[in-house]
């Protein structure tokens, strides 16, 4: 048996007006002093914690929490979490980085949440699915698909953290946009390194899990507008062909 995350939940989500928020709306699920006490419980016992946390107020006490009890958790190389992000106080981007929390988060909530994020956080849209001003800012940032909230389909999140749009609309908030590279580093290598597996999974090098897909193209040449049109030729998992094994037509 292996063990993960701790998880805990700040807040609530942005389509139900749950999130916690500096101006005071939406529900709070735990306290900041309560998130302290647990991470140092945690910590004691070598658990790393992921945090749920959607509201600009409810990612500031999680990291008010993170940043209070370093002393617990730092020495240990825990590799703690905020799950989601999605809206930041600007002032509060660069924290993550500062304090070494990486971030969780899904870029297909980016386009997939666009219109009630207009409509509920008009006021907020800087720090909201920030994506790539917190990888400026020198935050880890590892990419998951938050199934089956959301498509579990990879290269859909790819194309949601390049292209910020999963319809005929242009893409929204384009100054967050990732390039191909760095949505496929955050897609594998980055959840690899959060998970621990680090020396075993996220890269094609000798002696790691032969877990990989060959795709019809190569989505870091190819035109943005054609990312659509990469699909998986084949799947290995741990050294065997599983799905469509070569010769290839």
């Amino acid at each position: 048996m292996r063990l993960g995350y701790l998880k805990t939940f700040m807040d609530g989500t942005l389509g139900s007006r749950t999130a916690l928020m500096l101006d005071g709306t939406g529900v709070q699920i735990t306290t900041r002093e309560e998130l302290e006490d647990l991470i140092r419980r945690a910590a004691a016992a070598g658990w790393p914690v992921a945090v749920h946390a959607i509201g600009d107020r409810a990612n500031r006490d999680a990291l008010d929490a993170f940043e209070a009890t370093r002393d617990a958790w730092k020495p240990s190389g825990l590799r703690q979490r905020v799950e989601h992000a999605q809206c930041l106080d600007a002032a509060d981007v660069r924290r993550f980085a500062e304090i070494g929390v990486a971030c969780s988060v899904q870029f297909s909530h980016a386009p997939s949440d666009r219109d009630l994020a207009e409509r509920f956080w008009g006021e907020r849209l800087e720090g909201a699915y920030a994506f790539r001003s917190l990888l400026d800012s020198g935050a880890v940032v590892a990419n998951g698909s938050d199934a089956p909230v959301e498509e579990l389909d990879p290269l859909a999140g790819v194309r949601a953290g390049v292209l910020r749009t999963d319809d005929d609309r242009s893409g929204w908030r384009t100054r967050e946009s990732l390039t191909v590279e760095q949505a496929i580093v955050a897609s594998t290598v980055t959840p690899a390194w959060l998970a621990g597996d680090e020396r075993r999974r996220g890269r094609l090098l000798p002696g790691f899990l032969a877990d990989l897909v060959v795709l019809s193209r190569d989505p870091c040449t190819c035109p943005a507008d054609e990312l659509e049109s990469v699909e998986v030729v084949s799947t290995m998992v741990g050294g065997r062909w599983v799905f469509r094994p070569p010769p290839w037509d």
